[in-house]
């Protein structure tokens, strides 16, 4: 089985490596990380760097498509190299799946038309602009496509899909051995939960707020959400 883990300029590493981390428990899994072009690809804090060992036109027909989030997604929803690709690798693919803002490249590919879907809160309503009915789910299933609320909940998405390909015990066994035990300090993981100057703070911020002019507003990466 070949998961394929489609990198870009500015992702979010988290929303990478939580569905590298969880996804590569499948046994006889074989993940790689590609890219338009292959070489060092950097996160949207720009000091991580991963490396996309493959570019797009080298992994055509993986068995697992992953997108993650970003700020850097935005300067993706027109680039036919990804787009492109990711059409092309899901008229094979088993599971279509994102992590975060990553849904909205989904969508912009097409792959989420009428589909029900999520993606990091701030980016619900894009989500929605983009012909997907979008729910604040933090995993949700729609035929094979996988999509995965904000950041964190690709660890929730890479475990249950280990468990629809592998079985509940492989999933909780990666579980495990990962430790995934959450006991935050904080209960504030959600715009339900948060305190409410915080949510209108970054609501005010989001990039999503600017999307006509194509640019972000200033600080609206506070904390590199979506």
């Amino acid at each position: 089985m070949q998961i394929a883990i489609a990198l870009y300029e500015r992702f979010t590493a988290l929303d990478a490596i939580g569905p590298y981390q969880t996804l590569g428990g499948i046994p006889d899994a074989e993940v790689v990380f590609v890219a338009e072009r292959a070489g060092t690809v950097r996160d949207d804090s720009g000091r991580l760097a991963l490396v996309a060992d493959k570019t797009f036109d080298e992994v055509s027909h993986p068995d697992i498509v992953v997108v993650p989030g970003g700020p850097g997604q935005s300067d993706q929803m027109e680039n036919e190299s990804l787009l492109g690709w990711l059409r092309t690798a899901d008229t094979t693919s088993t599971w279509t799946t994102s992590v975060c803002t990553g849904s909205l490249a989904l969508a912009a590919a097409g792959l989420l038309k009428g589909r029900s879907a999520t993606s990091h809160w701030l980016a619900l309503e894009e989500l929605d602009r983009l012909g997907t009915r979008s729910t604040g789910q933090r995993v949700v299933f729609d035929g094979k496509y996988v999509t995965a609320a904000g950041v964190s909940a690709g660890i929730d998405m890479g475990l249950a899909l280990v468990g629809r390909i592998a079985g509940d015990e492989r999933a909780q066994t990666v579980q495990l051995m990962i430790e995934y035990d959450p006991q935050p300090p904080y209960d504030a993981g959600s715009p339900e939960k948060a305190p409410a100057h915080l949510v209108s703070m970054f609501r005010d911020r989001s990039r999503f707020n600017d999307e006509e002019s194509g640019a972000a507003p200033e600080g609206a990466e506070a904390g590199r959400p979506a």
